[in-house]
């Protein structure tokens, strides 16, 4: 009983330190940086600036209030991210933007620093002690207009220049489905596709047959062990026909087969019958009692 109840309490320490942990801002990611804006996405005052785009990796939601944005190495606590507002919880797999204008009283979303086109602009993102550093990154010299430097795959190793821009969203967006394209260009008709949905409607009847067959026999099978087990007579099988059943058959298409031979009972016979009984002769007729003289 002890041993289970240790076992009890040290999988809910288990699971609390495991929430504990999907919860911690260490899976916050730098994921896209725009340096140049100039027809660009606005922020909450219709104006365009620089923006730095953070992306939860985990599947827990991250509360990143009380984290630090720099872009000096030398000072890793340049801007705390405000406590309090609740925008600061960032769902699992989502983003978040933070706006490089210099003008933190705008918001919590406003950094205190800028990003300076004509270099390279570091940027990182420290936790709440600011010492632990969770994700930094170099954007090199010489961006383009409204094109950011980015993850490929939101989340992944891999930087790259993205023409398509995608503030708050996946840097990664599928425009075509390739197996669909695929199917255009190899079955334009659709013969392929009628063909395959055919095949697995069949299969998938096929199966349930084959399935309930089974279930149908081993009730049939389940249902005479327990008769037997409660001693009841054993009875034919459902495909079994008894004698008395060809007997019945037999004699039906006997009848029948004289029936249709048997042209007798089509014909009229009229017999002329003779007889010697006359009501003139019979004594209803008469009187009963002789008159008395």
């Amino acid at each position: 009983m002890i041993n289970k109840k240790i076992g009890v309490l040290l999988l809910f320490v288990l699971l609390v330190s495991f929430g504990a942990k999907a919860q911690r801002a260490t899976s916050m990611r730098i994921n896209e940086v725009l340096v140049i804006n100039d027809d660009n996405f606005v922020d909450d005052y219709g104006k365009r600036h620089a923006w730095i785009e953070l992306f939860n990796s985990s599947a827990g939601t991250v509360n990143i209030a009380g984290c630090y944005l720099t872009d000096d190495k030398n000072n890793p606590r340049k801007y705390p991210i405000p406590k309090g507002d609740v925008l600061t919880q960032i769902a699992p797999h989502q983003h978040t933007l933070f706006w490089a204008d210099g003008e933190p009283d705008r918001g919590t979303f406003h950094v205190n620093f800028t990003l300076d086109p004509s270099k390279e602009n570091y940027i990182a993102l420290y936790d709440a002690d600011g010492k632990t550093l969770i994700d930094e990154i170099t954007v090199p010299a010489a961006q383009r207009p409204d094109v950011s430097y980015g993850r490929v795959i939101d989340g992944q190793e891999e930087w790259a220049q993205l023409t398509k821009v995608t503030p708050s969203t996946n840097n990664l967006t599928l425009d075509s489905n390739e197996k669909i394209e695929n199917f255009k260009k190899n079955d334009s008709l659709g013969i392929g596709m009628t063909i395959t949905a055919m095949a697995v409607v069949f299969l998938g009847l096929l199966l349930l047959y084959v399935i309930f067959k089974q279930v149908g026999k081993a009730a049939i099978a389940a249902s005479k062990r327990n008769a037997q087990k409660a001693g009841a007579p054993a009875t034919s099988a459902p495909d079994e026909v008894s004698g008395e059943v060809f007997a019945a058959i037999a004699t039906a298409l006997y009848e029948m087969s004289d029936d249709n031979h048997d042209i007798e009972h089509t014909v009229l016979t009229i017999r002329k019958v003779r007889r010697a009984y006359s009501p003139w002769s019979s004594k209803i007729y008469s009187l009963r009692e002789t008159p008395r003289k």
